[in-house]
C-alpha cells in the first residue's frame, strides 16, 4: 500500500468511521482506486487529505453519499477539481472546539486576550459567547449549545472573561461573505446537520461583533499581532488541528516563537504533529488530537471538540 494510498485507508478506519459512514465508504473506495490515486497523487503532497478532496467535491455540488457516483463524478470534473483543491485549505472552523479548550481557558487568570493561529473564520475566538452541556453540566448562554463528552475532570464552572480577540490565518475567511460560510458548510461531513445549524448559529455570533483577522504566516507575522494584545490581559495563543499544515522545521521554530511570548499557549494537535513525551494510552482506536497547555500535556480530545478524557 502506497503513502497515499495509506492515508485515505486510515482516514476511512481511523477517523470516519463511526463518525462519517459517507466518508468512510469515499475513503475506502478510493484507497483501492488506482485512477483517483493518480490523479490525487500528482497534487502536493499536502493536498492529499481525504477531507479537501471529498469538501470540494461537495462545494462544487458534487455526489458524496455513493463511492460508485463519487468516482464518476470526479473523474469527469477533475479539471474543476483540480484549480479549487490548489487554492483552497481544510480551513474547518468548528465551533465545537470550543468546548475542548474551554476547561483550560476558564482556568487561567483573567481577563484573556486570545489570539487563534489558523483561525479561519474566528469561531474559535468566542469560547465566552457560546454555551456548553458536559453530560449534565451546562453553563453560558446563548447559541451555539456545544456539547461535549467529558470524563477524568470536574467542567468549568463558568466561562472566561474575554478583553481581546484576534486570529492569524494564511487565508482568513469572512463571515459575512456567503461564499466562504459556504465553503465551511462544504468541510462539514455529510450527515452532521447538527454541526451545519451550530456553523450557522456561530457565524452569527461572530458577524454581529466580527474578529480582528490579520492575514500572515504562522510562525514570521505571530510576535507582531501577540504585540497589539491588551498588556493588562493574559495573552493565550492557541490552535486545534492547525499544525500538519506546518513543514515539521517550522513547526520547531513556532514552538520556540510562542513559548517565547508572554501569557501561555494552548495546542490541540495530534500526537504526530506535535511530540510529547510519556502519553497514557488514548481511550480507543480513533484519532485523537493532545490537548496541551504551555507544552504539558493534558488531555486526550476528538477532532471537532465531541469528546475530552482528561489525564492531566
Amino acid at each position: 500500500m502506497t503513502d497515499l494510498s495509506r492515508t485515505y485507508a486510515d482516514f476511512g478506519t481511523r477517523e470516519a468511521r463511526g463518525v462519517s459512514p459517507a466518508y468512510e465508504r469515499l475513503a475506502l473506495a478510493v484507497s483501492a482506486d488506482e485512477e483517483l490515486l493518480a490523479l490525487i497523487g500528482a497534487l502536493p503532497e499536502a493536498k492529499w487529505q481525504p477531507n479537501l478532496l471529498f469538501a470540494v467535491v461537495r462545494f462544487l455540488g458534487g455526489p458524496v453519499d455513493d463511492p460508485a457516483a463519487f468516482r464518476d463524478w470526479t473523474l469527469a470534473n477533475w479539471a474543476a477539481i483540480e484549480p479549487q483543491i490548489r487554492g483552497r485549505a481544510t480551513q474547518t472552523n468548528e465551533a465545537g472546539r470550543c468546548a475542548a479548550l474551554l476547561p483550560v481557558l476558564a482556568a487561567l487568570p483573567g481577563p484573556l486576550a486570545l489570539l487563534e493561529v489558523g483561525a479561519s473564520a474566528g469561531l474559535c475566538l468566542y469560547p465566552d459567547r457560546y454555551a456548553y452541556r458536559y453530560g449534565d453540566h451546562r453553563l453560558g448562554a446563548g447559541e451555539p449549545l456545544l456539547e461535549c463528552e467529558a470524563t477524568g475532570l470536574t467542567p468549568p464552572a463558568r466561562v472566561p472573561e474575554v478583553v481581546w480577540r484576534s486570529g492569524l490565518d494564511l487565508n482568513p475567511l469572512d463571515v459575512t461573505d456567503p461564499a466562504d460560510i459556504a465553503w465551511l458548510d462544504a468541510l462539514i461531513w455529510p450527515e452532521h446537520t447538527h454541526r451545519r445549524a451550530r456553523l450557522r448559529a456561530a457565524a452569527a455570533v461572530a458577524a454581529a461583533d466580527p474578529p480582528h483577522l490579520v492575514r500572515g504566516d504562522v510562525l514570521d507575522d505571530l510576535p507582531a499581532l501577540a504585540a497589539q494584545a491588551p498588556p493588562e490581559a493574559t495573552l493565550v495563543v492557541f490552535h486545534t488541528s492547525v499544525l500538519y499544515q506546518v513543514p515539521a522545521p517550522r513547526r520547531a521554530a513556532f514552538a520556540e516563537a510562542v513559548g517565547a511570548l508572554p501569557g501561555h499557549w494552548i495546542a490541540n494537535e495530534s500526537p504526530e504533529v506535535v511530540a510529547h513525551r510519556a502519553l497514557p494510552d488514548p481511550p480507543d482506536a480513533a484519532l485523537y488530537n493532545v490537548l496541551a497547555l504551555d507544552g504539558r500535556p493534558l488531555a486526550w480530545t476528538r477532532s471537532h471538540g465531541q469528546s475530552l478524557a482528561w489525564f492531566g
